[in-house]
């Protein structure tokens, strides 16, 4: 069982200096994930996804995730995480954490008067965060790009 330290390694990806935008085509209607439905062949207009997924540019980066302590919240290994510094860490929300110089993401969660990050994985344990615990949140997880 991993011990309260475990930990989800990170690359940053992003902040830096973005290319030119690459809007791809979107299609105007929607896929059945129930019956089929006659396909809408027609493209609604373009989508980049920096505009639909960064809020705030200045203050978003990218992250790349290892590790299975968040696989209940839907985050797997190799993810990319999309992070708002901007975002207000409030219970519920998914954060990205330096413990004692070493990067996680947990889930942020009170309960009876004591902050907790937790997992969503039960072979991970919830970490208490006290006094001697170093903890600096990094900015909150906005959303996850996850390969199938």
């Amino acid at each position: 069982m991993p011990n309260a330290m475990s930990t989800t390694s990170f690359t940053l990806l992003w902040p830096r200096p973005l290319p030119g935008m690459m809007p791809l085509p979107l299609f105007g209607g929607k896929v059945a994930a129930g019956f089929p439905s006659p396909a809408d062949d027609y493209v609604e207009k373009t989508l980049d996804l920096n505009e639909l997924l960064v809020q705030k540019p200045a203050a978003t980066f990218y992250v790349r995730t290892q590790g299975e302590s968040m696989i209940g919240a839907g985050i797997h290994p190799n993810d990319i995480l999309i992070v708002d510094r901007s975002i207000e860490p409030v219970p519920g929300k998914i954060v990205i954490c330096a413990l004692n110089g070493e990067l996680t993401v947990k889930r942020l969660e009170r309960d009876h008067g004591q902050w907790q990050l937790k997992a969503e994985n039960p072979a991970y344990p919830d970490i208490a965060i006290h006094e001697e615990l170093e903890m600096v949140i990094w900015g909150v997880v906005t959303n996850v790009i996850h390969p199938l």
